[in-house]
């Protein structure tokens, strides 16, 4: 472990980063999280709106600040390889704008994984829900080897649904729930490997740090304890 002092090397996943011609999605650093925080004290979506399953975007700016960066420690620390959430900030310009998460369960079974977002309401309306959605994807799909990504949103929020059925996803029926003590119907949407290669798949999107960071997100095997000793051994 002597000289392992950089954040990617201990920890892979804070070294994958996706770039595309617009935007670029990468773990936060201290300073992007706080950018983020900003982002959403200034405001996520109207009063009258609750597009999120918890309601943290409710109460003071500085309420909603706090919020993201406790919700980012807590999945930081709770990683693990059959359950994980990678959530990267969304950088735009050099600017923080909002964030792009991806979630699993069992993974390495299922090749299956979930994606949500949000973007700060000086951001809204220019397209990147839909740029950084796909670079997700791009992630999931080619990089992680997923069969199967699925998402959801409420029945009243028409930006989301607007981005995820523009990106080929299929409707697959309904949760009920319930949101500040009211009922909420969320639409439930799958996109499958086949339909991504075919319609979706972009050659402008890069990727990087992603093969290191594989067994952590269970997409291979973790190598045996002797490998990686051979691996640092030179004769």
């Amino acid at each position: 472990m002597g000289g392992m002092t950089d954040l990617a090397t201990l920890w892979p996943p804070a070294g994958v980063v996706v770039r595309t011609p617009r935007l670029e999605l990468r773990w936060p650093t201290i300073e992007d999280l706080c950018a983020l925080a900003s982002v959403a004290a200034d405001g996520v979506h109207d009063e009258a709106e609750m597009p999120f399953m918890t309601p943290w975007t409710r109460g003071t700016p500085q309420k909603r600040a706090r919020s993201v960066l406790q919700w980012n420690w807590s999945s930081w620390g709770s990683w693990d390889p059959k359950r994980w959430i990678w959530s990267a900030v969304t950088v735009v310009d050099g600017r923080v704008v909002g964030t792009q998460g991806m979630d699993a369960v069992d993974f390495g079974v299922t090749r299956r994984a979930e994606t949500g977002s949000w973007i700060g309401r000086e951001f809204q309306g220019r397209g990147i829900g839909k740029e950084m959605r796909a670079a997700m994807l791009h992630l999931a799909f080619a990089g992680l080897g997923a069969e199967m990504a699925t998402t959801g949103a409420f029945s009243d929020n028409p930006a989301s649904l607007a981005v995820t059925r523009s990106l080929g996803y299929k409707e697959n029926g309904f949760s009920l729930m319930a949101v500040e003590d009211r009922p909420r119907r969320e639409l439930r949407f799958v996109l499958d490997r086949a339909t991504w290669e075919s319609t979706l798949r972009r050659d402008d999107i890069e990727l990087a740090g992603v093969e290191a960071a594989l067994p952590l997100f269970g997409a291979e095997p973790e190598p045996a304890e002797s490998e990686v000793e051979a691996a640092g051994t030179s004769g």
